[in-house]
């Protein structure tokens, strides 16, 4: 199991901090919420056991916990993939859904993050943006150049609402033509009108571009949980500078 001896990689909150999970206990507990959400409230079809959601990924990858202070309970996870450990596996989760080449001849250090999640009732609070301290911490602390994953989008009927996430994301926040990576999948509808463009977007997404990430292009249609992927990247020198501060200088300073 990739775990690591700092598990501590953001300051505690009042009512929520992030670690690393540093036992195998606690990696059960990040795979118990991604079935409760991916397996139970999506319908995803998954692997593993009942009620765990583990694939073969899992142990290549450190796990990033947010827990409510109070009761313990992990409330949301992600799980990073380093550059280092792809190789010794032999690949990223990505390469499944894209072509990732014009990403890995990036020059610097890769990071992927991928199956991330809230739980529905922390969904409203300030989960998400926890997390995302977390996962800065350890940008920072081990210097990566840039972070990429996938970012879900519901897909509707004929996948028109996907279809409409993405006239959005092409006006707001897609990457360089020599940053596309092409999915394996494309979408069974890729253009609509923009008088569609009620559909919101979900959390995530909302998350990966206000940090400044930008798409790689089209989704690639998931059947197993029933959404398109958004390919995003972040090139670290070009994070947000809102969150930059109010992430990376805060955690250089301690």
């Amino acid at each position: 199991m990739a775990v690591s001896a700092s598990a501590q990689v953001a300051p505690r909150g009042e009512r929520l901090f992030v670690e690393l999970a540093t036992s195998e206990h606690e990696v059960r507990e990040a795979q118990a919420l991604r079935y409760r959400v991916f397996g139970e409230e999506m319908g995803a079809k998954l692997k593993g056991p009942a009620k765990l959601d583990i694939d073969e990924f899992d142990d290549y990858c450190k796990h990033l916990l947010v827990r409510e202070t109070k009761s313990g309970q992990v409330v949301g996870c992600t799980r990073i993939l380093t550059d280092s450990e792809a190789k010794r596996l032999g690949r990223f989760y990505s390469e499944s859904e894209f072509d990732l080449e014009p990403i890995k001849a990036l020059p610097g250090r890769l990071l992927e993050v991928g199956r991330t999640c809230i739980a529905p009732e922390f969904r409203q609070g300030s989960a998400i943006a926890v997390l995302w301290s977390g996962l800065a911490g350890f940008i920072h602390l081990h210097q990566f150049d840039y972070l990429f994953g996938c970012a879900s989008v519901p897909l509707g009927e004929r996948d028109i609402q996907a279809a409409a996430i993405m006239n959005r994301i092409r006006r707001q926040a897609m990457g360089p033509e020599h940053l596309r990576a092409t999915p394996r999948a494309p979408l069974l509808t890729s253009q609509t009108s923009d008088d569609t463009l009620d559909a919101p977007l979900p959390a995530l997404l909302r998350a990966y571009i206000r940090l400044g990430a930008k798409a790689c292009g089209e989704p690639c249609r998931d059947p197993d949980f029933g959404v398109g992927d958004v390919l995003m990247l972040l090139n670290v020198d070009e994070l947000n500078p809102a969150y930059s501060r109010h992430f990376l200088e805060r955690l250089s300073e301690r």
